[in-house]
């Protein structure tokens, strides 16, 4: 298709509307009708964006004469982008009708179970009319069905779907949101729950889950809640066998998230008829008091059964770094776009989204973003030993001479050289002493034994005479997915992050005494990493603080313990 596309998106300068602007104003095939009820404000909005499609701005009343507005605008597509979906009343579809009515194709955004649910009413109108009707085009649910399809594959059985997303305290969370989280909080809902039919009530169920894509620096451990979102009809009519579906949302700061779970169960106790008439408090505060680090993410897990009828878990991790993590929920609606650009429109009828766009075609939307994804074979994982446990698919990124180096199921000692710098600082000094840092040397013989007991490796490094040791094993809750080292009473639990090269950093990520969690602002610091250079392991370990200064360094290299014979000058500092 090559002609010009004309898209209408109702609530276009509204929080979503405006980011599927975003996404859609570089192509200069598409001409945007930006519309909302002041057409200033469409204007103005208009006027801060540097498009190449055309912008046109438009005054819309959802209220009004919608038959005659489409008729006179004459858009291929009209996107609402408004909502609440859920607050429409008696009339919620009478933008579809007047779409079908004027032969207009139509996308939502509705987050809505019910609403989206309803819309397969209008399937036999929509086939007639020749045009798609799409509902609830968003992650949830259509991110979400392409995901566990993709996760489902080369399972005989799926018998529970989870998932939520963590958006970033940054993002920007527009009011129709937190109207329609605000309407269904604490009311009664149902969903698929062992095998049955249950009933639920939204914001009062919680699970923690931490989002760690494979290689890359986890998003911190999230509080979800359960949302009402159209996931929870749709998935078990994608999948009849399924048992339990449960979705929810994770917004951080958890103190607030905590609050709005409270306000929750006073409408689940009847206490309050609902929480609507707070929607604009408690959007006042979320929008103004945000803190934490300004990353979000996504998560999807699917349980069932392999072909071999052996249990399989695997889970879908998305992360999404500084701004471009909002984009995502409108990203749907630019990846049908593109299919229509492309001469590949979704078909006739009227329906969820959920078949109309696979996780390729996602994964072409994040490609130059920073959003990252990965999946986990969970049970997979399970048998592998500790850093390939973590790192998941990551570990094939490593190359050999570290995979080798943390392979291990007993015992394997190594040796080689290192150089060793110790800070002066008085404090520094005492510090080290206490861990049992080496002594300073430019060139001193280095040996590590490894041990595994149980899920634990115990590490026993000797620098020229002198031995300290420590114990690495695999973080559970807060710190799932990382990896914990235990110094005596100090725990250091570290992100294992591939990053280009092949280079294996350790970033720290938590740390507690005696099991007492500490503030990461107190904590010291580190620049931990290991590579490969001339077919060698080389590590490299910078520590300090801000009180003392450097603490130690000792870099170098190491290989098996029988090849660690023919030593020369040159080999005692890796490059770099």
């Amino acid at each position: 298709m090559t002609q010009p596309l004309k898209i209408l998106i109702v609530g276009g300068y509204g929080v979503f509307g405006g980011r599927i602007v975003e996404l859609l104003e570089g192509n200069a095939r598409l001409t945007l009708l930006v519309a909302g009820r002041s057409r200033d404000k469409a204007a103005a909005f208009c006027r801060t964006r540097s498009a190449k499609a055309k912008l046109v701005p438009l005054a819309l009343d959802r209220d009004g004469d919608l038959g005659a507005r489409l008729a006179a605008e004459r858009p291929d597509i009209v996107v609402d982008a408004s909502g609440p979906f859920q607050a429409y009343g008696e009339t919620r579809y009478r933008l579809i009708e007047a779409c079908i009515a004027q032969g207009i194709n139509y996308l939502d955004l509705a987050d809505g179970s019910e609403f989206v649910a309803g819309v397969g009413g209008f399937d036999a109108a929509a086939r007639s009319a020749g045009v798609f009707v799409l509902s609830g085009v968003s992650s949830f649910p259509v991110l979400t069905a392409a995901v566990v399809r993709r996760l489902s594959i080369g399972m005989k059985r799926v018998d529970t779907i989870s998932g939520g997303i963590a958006p970033s305290p940054y993002a920007g969370v527009g009011e129709n949101v937190i109207r329609a989280i605000a309407d269904y909080a604490g009311q009664c809902i149902e969903l698929r729950r062992d095998g049955g039919t249950a009933v639920a009530f939204p914001l009062t169920e919680q699970r923690r889950y931490t989002i760690a894509p494979p290689g890359r620096v986890p998003v911190s451990s999230t509080l979800f809640s359960l949302v009402d979102v159209p996931d929870l009809k749709a998935l078990p009519e994608l999948w009849p066998e399924v048992k339990s579906v449960w979705m929810g949302a994770g917004p951080v700061p958890e103190i607030l998230h905590r609050a709005f779970i409270g306000l929750a169960w006073l409408v689940r106790l009847r206490l309050l008829r609902s929480l609507l008439p707070l929607s604009r408090i408690i959007h006042f505060v979320s929008n103004r008091l945000p803190w934490g680090e300004h990353r979000g993410g996504m998560f999807i897990e699917v349980e069932g059964e392999g072909e071999d009828r052996e249990p399989l878990r695997r889970s879908w991790h998305l992360l999404a770094e500084g701004n471009d993590g909002p984009l995502i929920p409108s990203m749907a609606v630019q990846g049908i776009v593109r299919r229509v650009l492309d001469g590949r429109p979704p078909a006739p009828g009227a329906r969820a989204a959920v078949h109309d766009l696979e996780l390729d075609d996602y994964e072409k939307l994040f490609a130059g973003r920073p959003l990252f994804t990965g999946i986990r074979e969970d049970t997979a994982e399970a048998g592998q030993c500790l850093y390939a446990a973590l790192l998941g698919s990551a570990w094939n990124e490593l190359p050999a001479a570290i995979r080798d180096m943390h392979d291990l199921s007993g015992t394997k000692e190594v040796a080689g050289r290192a150089s060793v710098a110790r800070g002066k600082n008085p404090l520094a000094r005492l510090a080290g002493w206490i861990m049992g840092f080496p002594a300073a040397s430019a060139d001193v013989p280095v040996a590590v034994r490894f041990d595994v007991a149980g899920e634990e490796e115990i590490w026993t490094r000797t620098f020229g005479k002198q031995r300290f040791a420590s114990r690495q094993f695999a973080g559970r809750g807060r710190s799932r997915h990382l990896l914990v080292e235990r110094f005596g009473p100090l725990s250091f639990a570290m992100a294992l992050v591939v990053e280009e090269g092949g280079v294996l950093r350790l970033v720290l990520r938590r740390w507690s005494l005696f099991g007492l969690p500490l503030p990461l602002w107190l904590a010291p610091r580190s620049n931990a990493y290991e590579a490969s250079a001339d077919g060698r392991f080389r590590f490299h370990v910078e520590i300090s603080h801000p009180l003392t200064g450097s603490i130690v360094k000792y870099r170098g290299w190491l290989v098996p313990a029988a090849e660690a014979t023919a030593l020369t000058p040159a080999e005692i500092l890796p490059t770099g």
